[in-house]
């Protein structure tokens, strides 16, 4: 009877022990010294909408203005080109008109000696 007696004591005890978590006796889990050793990568946080909007945005607007730069910097070398092309060939436009002056006064001052 005795024994009835302590092992009923015993149940008493252990019974609100098992009932105190949800899913019955917990267990408590420890890691071994391998395991503690280990070196634990660092976590990644995500990157948020915003942050991810806001990089997005920067590097196109960064990518654009680049090729806008080249864009505009080479119509400049086509368009420099172009004027100065223009410039010479108006350069020898007017080489010709002076020559074809020089010819018509020569012409007119041998026709005035002659008279």
């Amino acid at each position: 009877m005795a024994s009835r007696i302590i092992s009923s004591a015993a149940r008493q005890i252990a019974v609100p022990m098992m009932k105190s978590s949800r899913f019955g006796a917990q267990r408590s889990f420890s890691a071994g010294m391998r395991l503690q050793d280990a070196a634990i990568a660092p976590v990644k946080k995500p990157v948020g909408a915003f942050r991810g909007g806001l990089f997005g945005f920067l590097l196109g607007t960064a990518g654009t203005g680049a090729g806008m730069y080249y864009y505009v910097l080479d119509e400049y070398k086509v368009s420099n080109e172009l004027l100065t092309e223009d410039i010479y060939a108006l350069q020898a436009a007017v080489q010709r008109i002076e020559s074809y002056v020089r010819t018509l006064e020569e012409k007119v001052e041998a026709s005035t000696k002659k008279k």
